[in-house]
C-alpha cells in the first residue's frame, strides 16, 4: 500500500474545475514551494489554506502531480495566507486592496474579526457599513459550506453526494439531515435506503424508531417495484419488515395505518388477502384504469375503408388478410385498439396501412415506442417520424430527486393529436402509461402495438396482457405468419417457440445452434464466432450488428465475464494506445461498447451534423447503446456516442451509469432489434430459464440466430412455460371501471 503524503499551504492558482464533478486541477504553494495537484474536491477555492493528502502519480504530459484524495480546510496561520485568502475573489466585495488594508488593521485576528464583530470592519478607509455586511454574509457561506461538507464526511458521504445534498438543502443541512436522514432518500438523486440507513446508524438513531420504520416499508414496495410489482400482501410485508426491524406487528400496523393517512400507502383487501401499494403506484392503476375505459368509446364505421385499405394494398402489391383487415378497421372503430402478434404476423403493415387512411383522411397522428432503439426502428420500418414516449410527452426533470420527474405534455397541456400510435407497448410500464393517458385528449384514439408473448416491462406492471386480460378493450390478435419460409425461418422458429415446439435448427441460413456442453466451452465459441467465423459469414459490424443476449449475468458464459472476453477480443489496449479508467469498480477503455442502465432525463447531449450544425438537448434512457469515443483523464471526462448520433460527456462520477454491452441480458434487449443475435445457453433457475425468455431473445434477431450450448438446455426453456407472477390489478382496475357505465 502507498504510503500517504500530506502538505500543507495555500491553494496559489486552480488551472481547472469543473463545477458538475469537482474535479481540480491547481498549484498548492507550500512555503514558496510548487505543488501541482489533482483529485475530486468539494468547496475548493482560491486562497483556501488547506491541508492536502494523497499519493504522487505520473501523468505523461504533466509530470509529477499529487493526487489527492482528500483535504481539509486550515486555519491560515500567517498574514501572508490570510491575505492570499481574502485577495482571491472568493469573499464578495474584497478586492487585493481593501483585503491588503483588512489584514494591515486585523492581522492574525482577522477571520475571527469578519465572523463575530464585523461592524469594525466599517472604520477601514472604503468599506460602510452595508459593505461590511456583505463581506460578512459571503464569508459566513463559505464557512458554512466548509462545515457542512465536513459534517458529511464524518458519515462517509462521498464528495459527489455531499454537494447535491448541500446545493439542496443550504444552510439548513445539518437540521434536516439530524431531524430525519432518511428524508435524503426523497430528496437526493442516487441516494437510497442502504445510505440514509448508514447515516442514521452512525448518528444513533434506534433501529426501531418510526423514521426508520417508515423508510423500511417504503424501501420493501420500492424494491418490489424493481422485479415489476405494483403491491405487495400485508403478510409478506411484515415477513421482509422483520428481516430488518425485531418488533412486533402491532407496531408495524400502528405505523402503516398512520402512513396510510398521511398518503404513503393505500391498504385494501384483494380477494383474501390485504394487500400494500406505494400511494402513488396505486393512483397510477386506477387512472390509467379509467381513463382506457373513458377513451374507449365507439365510434361509427369509416365511410370508404375498405376502398382506403384497397388503394394501400395496390400501392404496396401486398393482399391484406381478414384479420390485419380487422385490425384497421377496429381502429376506427374504437377509441382504444390493441394489436398484438409475433414477428412476421404483419403489424408493421397494419401500422402502415392505419398511416395510409390517417393522411387520406388529413387526420393529425403521432408514432412513439418506448425506447430510442425502438423509436429508430419504427421509424426505418414506417418511414414516418417516431418519438420515444418520453421525447413526445415531453419530460423535464428537477431538482436531484428522481421522483420529481415531469411531463409537459398533460391534462392542462395535452397532445392536439387526434391518433396516437404506440409500438412495443410490451415493454410500457405503468408509470409511463399512466403519464401517457393524461397527454391524450379525450376523443382521441390510442392504438397500442406489441407482442404480449414476450418479457414484460422492465418496469414496474404488467400493462399490456392486463389490458388484454381485461376483455374490455378491443384486441386483435395476429396469429398467422405472412412472409415466406423461404424468405426467412426466424419467424416460424419463433412461432414454434412461443407454441411451446422445438424449433428447426440448421435446416436453413439463418436459425443455427452451435452444440457445447461446458460453460466455459459456451464462452469461448461465442467469442469464436464473432471474431472469427461471423466475419467471413456476411459483411457485418462487429460492434453494430451483432448481439450477445445472455439469461443471466453471473455464469462463465453471462454477461459481466463475456463482456470482458469480448472486449478484449474485440478492443484490447494492446492493439493501439487506448486510455482507460477504473472509478467505482468499474473500468471502461476508448472503443469499447457500452450501454445506458438507468434514466438520466437532465444529462446535455449535442448532435453534429453533416453541415456542422449542432443540435442541443438532455436525456438518455436505460438501453441506450453507445462507444465510448473518448476519455479525458486530466478533466475526468467520458465521451460516449449513442447509436442515434447523441453525443454525452460523463463525469468519472457517473460512470455507474454506464455497462459494457458487447453481450447484454435478453430483458435489456427488449425494444430492440439486431442482425444477428447469439445466445448463450446455458442451465439456470427454473423461474428464471423458460418459455418467454427464449422466444424474446429470438425475436430480436433480424437475420440470423446462433445459439451456443446443450439442446437439453433449449428443450428445458421452451417445455417451461412458467412464468413470474406479478402482482398487478389494471385488469381488474379496468374491469370496475367499465362495470360503471
Amino acid at each position: 500500500m502507498e504510503n500517504i503524503i500530506s502538505f500543507e499551504g495555500s491553494v496559489d492558482h486552480i488551472i481547472y474545475q469543473n463545477t458538475e464533478n469537482n474535479y481540480v486541477v491547481f498549484s498548492l504553494d507550500v512555503d514558496f514551494e510548487e505543488v501541482m495537484c489533482v483529485g475530486t474536491l468539494i468547496g475548493l477555492k482560491q486562497g483556501d489554506y488547506v491541508k492536502v493528502h494523497g499519493n504522487w502519480k505520473e501523468h505523461k504530459l504533466y509530470g509529477e502531480q499529487l493526487e489527492v484524495t482528500y483535504y481539509e480546510k486550515m486555519t491560515p496561520n500567517n498574514k501572508e495566507a490570510i491575505l492570499k485568502y481574502l485577495a482571491s475573489g472568493v469573499i464578495k466585495g474584497v478586492g487585493e486592496k481593501t483585503a491588503a488594508r483588512i489584514v494591515d488593521e486585523f492581522g492574525l485576528e482577522t477571520f475571527n474579526v469578519i465572523e463575530k464583530e464585523h461592524h469594525k470592519l466599517a472604520k477601514i478607509k472604503g468599506i460602510s457599513k452595508r459593505k461590511a455586511e456583505e463581506i460578512y454574509e459571503s464569508f459566513a457561506i463559505q464557512y458554512e459550506q466548509r462545515e457542512i461538507m465536513i459534517y458529511l464526511q464524518n458519515f462517509n458521504v462521498s464528495a459527489a453526494y455531499a454537494m447535491r445534498i448541500y446545493k439542496k438543502y443550504k444552510e439548513k443541512t445539518i437540521e434536516k439531515i439530524e431531524k430525519n436522514p432518511y428524508k435524503l432518500i426523497d430528496d437526493i438523486k442516487g441516494i437510497g435506503f442502504k445510505i440514509a440507513d448508514s447515516i442514521a446508524m452512525k448518528m444513533g438513531i434506534e433501529v426501531d424508531s418510526e423514521y426508520r420504520i417508515i423508510a423500511v416499508i417504503k424501501h420493501i414496495l420500492t424494491r418490489e417495484l424493481s422485479i415489476g410489482n405494483v403491491y405487495l400482501t400485508q403478510d409478506n410485508l411484515y415477513k421482509y419488515l422483520k428481516e430488518f426491524v425485531k418488533a412486533d406487528e402491532e407496531l408495524f400496523s400502528n405505523i402503516i395505518l398512520e402512513m396510510q393517512m398521511d398518503k404513503h400507502i393505500v391498504r385494501e383487501r384483494l380477494a383474501s388477502d390485504v394487500v400494500i401499494y406505494l400511494y402513488d403506484y396505486y393512483n397510477y392503476e386506477v387512472y390509467t384504469a379509467r381513463k382506457l375505459v373513458d377513451l374507449n368509446l365507439e365510434s361509427e364505421e369509416l365511410k370508404r375503408v375498405d376502398r382506403y385499405i384497397s388503394e394501400f394494398e395496390a400501392q404496396n402489391e401486398i393482399i391484406l388478410a381478414d384479420m390485419q383487415k380487422e385490425a384497421v378497421k377496429n381502429v376506427f372503430r374504437s377509441g382504444v385498439s390493441v394489436i398484438t402478434g409475433g414477428p412476421g404476423t404483419g403489424k408493421t403493415t397494419i401500422i402502415n396501412c392505419i398511416i395510409h387512411i390517417l393522411k387520406e383522411l388529413d387526420e393529425k397522428y403521432l408514432l412513439a415506442a418506448p425506447t430510442g432503439r425502438a423509436a429508430k426502428r419504427m421509424t426505418e420500418l414506417t418511414g414516418e417520424s417516431a418519438y420515444t414516449l418520453h421525447r413526445m410527452l415531453e419530460i423535464n426533470y428537477v431538482s436531484d430527486s428522481e421522483s420529481n420527474q415531469f411531463f409537459n405534455r398533460n391534462e392542462e397541456n395535452p397532445l392536439i393529436e387526434k391518433y396516437i400510435i404506440v409500438d412495443e407497448v410490451s415493454m410500457v410500464d405503468i408509470n409511463i402509461m399512466f403519464h401517457l393517458l393524461k397527454a391524450v385528449q379525450y376523443g382521441a384514439k390510442l392504438i397500442l402495438v406489441g407482442d404480449v408473448d414476450q418479457l414484460p416491462s422492465v418496469g414496474p406492471g404488467n400493462v399490456l396482457k392486463d389490458i388484454i386480460d381485461s376483455e374490455v378493450i378491443n384486441v386483435t390478435k395476429l396469429n398467422e405468419i405472412y412472409r415466406q419460409k423461404e424468405e426467412s425461418s426466424l419467424p416460424f422458429n419463433a412461432k414454434l417457440i412461443n407454441e411451446g415446439e422445438y424449433p428447426e435448427f440448421n435446416k436453413s441460413k439463418d436459425f443455427f445452434i452451435v452444440r457445447k456442453g461446458r460453460a466455459e466451452d459456451i464462452a469461448k465459441e461465442v467469442v469464436n464466432l464473432i471474431v472469427n467465423r461471423l466475419p467471413t459469414y456476411g459483411d457485418y459490424d462487429l460492434f453494430e450488428d451483432i448481439q450477445v443476449l445472455c439469461p443471466m449475468k453471473k455464469t462463465l458464459a453471462g454477461v459481466n465475464d463475456l463482456n470482458i472476453s469480448l472486449r478484449e477480443a474485440l478492443n484490447s489496449k494492446e492493439d493501439e494506445e487506448k486510455y482507460e479508467v477504473t472509478f467505482k469498480g468499474i473500468t471502461l477503455r476508448e472503443g469499447d461498447k457500452v450501454m445506458q442502465v438507468k434514466n438520466n432525463y437532465d444529462i446535455e447531449w449535442t448532435i453534429s451534423n453533416e453541415l456542422g450544425r449542432v443540435q442541443n438537448g438532455s436525456g438518455v434512457y436505460n438501453g441506450d447503446q453507445g462507444i465510448v469515443k473518448s476519455i479525458n483523464k486530466s478533466k475526468q471526462i467520458i465521451n460516449v456516442l449513442f447509436d442515434d448520433e447523441k453525443r454525452v460527456e460523463y463525469g468519472f462520477e457517473d460512470i455507474d451509469e454506464l455497462t459494457l454491452s458487447y453481450a447484454m441480458t435478453i430483458h435489456k434487449s427488449q425494444g430492440s432489434e439486431y442482425k444477428i443475435v447469439i445466445i448463450p445457453a446455458v442451465s439456470g433457475p427454473r423461474m428464471l430459464m423458460n418459455r418467454n425468455l427464449l422466444y424474446t431473445a429470438v425475436t430480436r434477431a433480424k437475420e440470423l440466430v446462433v445459439v451456443v450450448g446443450r439442446e437439453d438446455t433449449i428443450k428445458g426453456m421452451i417445455e417451461n412455460n412458467m412464468e413470474f407472477k406479478r402482482n398487478s390489478t389494471l385488469d381488474l382496475r379496468i374491469k370496475e371501471a367499465d362495470n360503471l357505465y
